[in-house]
């Protein structure tokens, strides 16, 4: 973790901020790659996970990009309220969202405040001299973020805007978008979790390979606590938790007094990731590959359940 201090606040669109972030020490912040993140403790006990939207020029800072949820759980609207000059703690980056090593062409399909880490995407391959196409739907002018930088060389070129399309007209509008494509093509996708399902479903029925599809998922997962109620057996310590109907299993770990490190609690970020020795799980995060889904080696305990009576955890 180290401190870093908001160096400049800015509006990007209704409800959205961008936040220059510069450490406080005056140390250069580790480097990054394209599609990274950083958690940021908002508040105390409140960590985000925000996705960095700088380009490969920027060497002295890290930039982020904050909409004010109406329904949020305190994070955004912390961020919110911040003032230029404050300090705020953060983690070095990480990156589960990198750019696909030797595609002959990107394809980035933005939805809000998902343009995110496909902005930094673009920034890098413009860099590297690849070649890309970012589609960046919004509800309105006004939600559209970055829309000055985007509308400016050398992205306006690569840049479609698809503003207030209806749902009915995107589940028509995603098909055409996808349609052509060649050997060596990827796609990159991060928005709310409709779109991303939308695009996704799309993206398969057009035929593209699974391993040429890339997902950044940061909404909810499923209700966590939906479910038939099961037991958890400690494997160093043989105790046996039961996790109830309405009870997340990790809200069951910590009634037991076991603690295990979370962050976001909407199966997103990784932190709470446990390895799982036996049993079936319920996979619902958003963080898990499926082919580590398929594996059943590993659990994330702030949304995921089980479908055989017991898991055996290596806690």
């Amino acid at each position: 973790m180290r401190q870093v201090r908001v160096a400049e606040i800015r509006d990007e669109a209704e409800e959205i901020k961008s936040f220059r972030l510069v450490a406080d020490d005056g140390q250069p912040l580790p480097a990054f790659t394209a599609g990274a993140h950083i958690d940021v403790h908002a508040a105390p006990g409140l960590v985000r996970q925000y996705s960095l939207c700088n380009g490969p020029e920027d060497v002295d800072h890290y930039l982020i990009a904050v909409k004010r949820e109406p329904q949020s759980r305190g994070g955004s609207a912390a961020m919110h309220v911040a003032k230029s000059g404050d300090v705020l703690t953060i983690s070095d980056p990480r990156n589960t969202f990198p750019l696909a090593e030797g595609a002959r062409r990107h394809l980035l399909f933005a939805a809000g405040i998902g343009v995110t880490p496909l902005l930094s995407m673009a920034r890098h391959i413009d860099r590297d001299g690849g070649t890309y196409r970012l589609h960046y739907f919004t509800r309105s002018e006004r939600g559209t973020a970055f829309r000055a930088l985007l509308d400016a060389d050398p992205y306006r070129e690569r840049t479609e805007f698809h503003i207030g399309v209806p749902p009915d007209a995107l589940a028509g509008l995603l098909p055409e978008l996808l349609r052509e494509r060649d050997s060596g093509d990827h796609l990159y996708v991060c928005g709310p979790v409709p779109f991303m399902d939308l695009v996704r479903a799309s993206a398969e029925g057009a035929g593209w390979a699974k391993d040429s599809l890339h997902f950044e998922y940061f909404g909810a997962a499923p209700e966590a606590g939906e479910g038939e109620p099961f037991e958890v057996e400690l494997a160093r310590s043989g105790l046996v938790i039961a996790v109830e109907r309405g009870q997340t299993l990790l809200q069951a770990l910590r009634c037991a007094g076991i603690d295990v490190e979370s962050s976001c609690e909407q199966g997103t970020c990784g932190t709470c990731a446990t390895m799982l020795l036996e049993g079936e799980p319920d996979h619902r995060d958003r963080f898990l590959s499926d082919d580590q889904k398929d594996e059943n080696m590993i659990i994330m305990p702030c949304v995921s359940r089980a479908k055989s009576r017991r898991l055996v955890l290596d806690l």
